[in-house]
């Protein structure tokens, strides 16, 4: 079992920067590939980053060279660095981890990033 907690969402102008980030408990954090998920009001959710336990990264093409995902394995937490901010990146975002052995997935409550224009 793994619980995730997401925070660091909130209320930005367009151009702006939010740091998110999800702390992982009950499980080895280490193992799990991470994932940032993201999901606008009518929308489906989309997946945004992924870093796997070997620190590799995948970014959604409408995020790249504008988000950066990392994982701190000590502190057991992942971290969603987003830069110059999109009115059209305004979602919840959603933490969810993966595990590599038996394909589980956990995931966070969301936080909402909301970017105005």
């Amino acid at each position: 079992q793994v619980q995730l907690v997401e925070s660091g969402g909130g209320l930005v102008q367009a151009g702006g920067s939010l740091r998110l980030s999800c702390a992982a408990s009950g499980s080895i954090f280490s193992m799990y590939i991470m994932k940032w998920y993201r999901q606008a009001p009518g929308k489906q959710r989309e997946l945004v980053a992924r870093i796997t336990s070997g620190g590799s990264t995948n970014y959604a093409d409408s995020v790249k060279g504008r988000f950066t995902i990392s994982r701190d394995n000590a502190k057991t937490t992942v971290f969603l660095q987003m830069n110059s901010l999109k009115p059209e990146d305004t979602a919840v975002y959603y933490c969810n981890a993966e595990n590599p052995i038996s394909k589980h997935t956990y995931w966070g409550q969301g936080t909402q990033v909301t970017v105005s224009s």
